[in-house]
C-alpha cells in the first residue's frame, strides 16, 4: 500500500467503520480525478463520507441540497447589479471549492443537474459568456436516493456518464453499527478527524496515476471487456470510448493505491463494476449484474 494513502484510509476508518472496500474504491475515484456518485437509501452515511474525505486531504467543502425548486444560478452564482459602481459583479456559488457535495442531486430538476455538467467536465462554469475556473483540485461528490422514492428525477445518462464511479455504502455490520449506537463513530468521530494531506502534495499523487504502466497485454483484456459490453445479447448500451478511458484511468489509480507502477488484471477487476455499472444498460437484468457476467466471462488471456 502507497505510504501516504494508506495513512488517509486509516483515518477515513476511524469515521466510516466497516466499509473498507468501498472507502478504497472513492479514495481510488478522487486519485483518478473522477467525480464520485453515492446511491443509497438516506441515512447511511454518504454525506459523512464526502466530509470525512475533504478534511483528511486538507480541501475546501461546501454542500448544495438539491431540492425542486433549487436554481442553476444557485449553484453556479449570478451576475449582480452593484449599485456603488453602476456596473454588473460576478458572485460566486457554493460550486467553488475543492469538493462539493452535491446531496440528493436527484431530487432536482433536469434544468439544476445539468449545471454540473461543465463544471464537472471542463472544471470551469459559465455565466453570460464569461468562463470562471474552477479551484484545483475539484471533485463532485454527489448522492442520490434511490429512484423508487418520492420526489426524485433519474439522472440522464449523459450526466451519469460524469461520474467515474457509483458505490453504495449499504447497512453498516452489527460491530460498526453498535459503534455508531455508542457515539464513538460517524458524524461524531469527524469532529476529530486529523488532515492528512493538502491539495498540493494530493496533486502530486495524482500526477503519478498517469505513469502507471499498462502493457500491452493488460490493455488486450480491457478491449475485450468493451468489446463485450457492446455485444446486443447482453446489453442495449455498452460502454463509450469515454467509459473505457475512465475504466483504464481507474485501474492504474487502483494499482497505485496498492504501491505498484504497473497495472494487474485484477486491478481492472477490482474497479470494473463501481465504473462501468451506471454505463450500462442490460438486456433484461441491471447494469450491474450484466457487468458482474462480462467479467465472469471474459478470460484474462486470450
Amino acid at each position: 500500500m502507497h505510504p501516504k494513502l494508506n495513512a488517509l484510509l486509516e483515518e477515513i476508518n476511524t469515521v466510516i467503520l466497516g466499509k473498507p472496500h468501498e472507502l478504497r474504491l472513492a479514495l481510488c475515484c478522487l486519485l483518478a480525478r473522477g467525480h464520485l456518485l453515492l446511491e443509497d437509501l438516506p441515512g447511511m452515511g454518504k454525506t459523512t463520507l464526502s466530509q470525512t474525505l475533504a478534511a483528511v486531504l486538507g480541501l475546501s467543502h461546501n454542500r448544495v441540497q438539491f431540492t425542486s425548486d433549487i436554481l442553476p444560478s444557485d449553484i453556479t452564482g449570478a451576475m449582480v447589479f452593484e449599485q456603488q459602481s453602476a456596473t454588473f459583479s460576478f458572485h460566486r456559488g457554493p460550486i467553488f471549492c475543492q469538493v462539493l457535495l452535491a446531496d440528493e442531486l436527484n431530487r432536482a430538476t433536469p434544468k439544476a443537474q445539468s449545471a454540473l455538467l461543465q463544471a464537472m467536465e471542463e472544471n470551469q462554469v459559465s455565466v453570460d459568456s464569461d468562463a470562471h475556473a474552477l479551484p484545483e483540485p475539484f471533485f463532485v461528490i454527489a448522492t442520490q436516493n434511490p429512484v423508487f422514492q418520492n420526489g426524485t428525477y433519474p439522472l440522464p445518462e449523459s450526466q451519469l456518464d460524469r461520474f467515474l464511479m457509483r458505490l453504495s455504502l449499504g447497512y453498516p455490520d452489527a460491530q460498526a453499527e453498535r459503534h455508531l449506537l455508542r457515539g464513538d463513530a460517524g458524524r461524531v468521530a469527524l469532529e476529530s478527524v486529523t488532515q492528512v494531506c493538502d491539495a498540493e502534495a494530493f496533486t502530486r499523487i495524482q500526477n503519478d496515476v498517469a505513469n502507471v504502466h499498462l502493457s500491452e497485454s493488460l490493455l488486450d483484456y480491457v478491449q475485450r471487456l468493451v468489446a463485450g459490453s457492446r455485444e446486443p445479447e447482453l446489453c442495449e448500451l455498452g460502454l463509450s470510448p469515454r467509459g473505457a478511458m475512465y475504466l483504464v484511468r481507474a485501474a492504474q489509480a487502483w494499482a497505485l493505491l496498492h504501491g505498484r507502477d504497473h497495472v494487474l488484471p485484477e486491478d481492472v477487476q477490482a474497479v470494473f463494476t463501481s465504473v462501468v455499472s451506471h454505463r450500462m444498460i442490460g438486456q433484461g437484468q441491471s447494469g450491474e449484474a450484466a457487468a458482474r457476467k462480462l467479467m465472469a466471462e471474459t478470460n484474462v488471456i486470450q
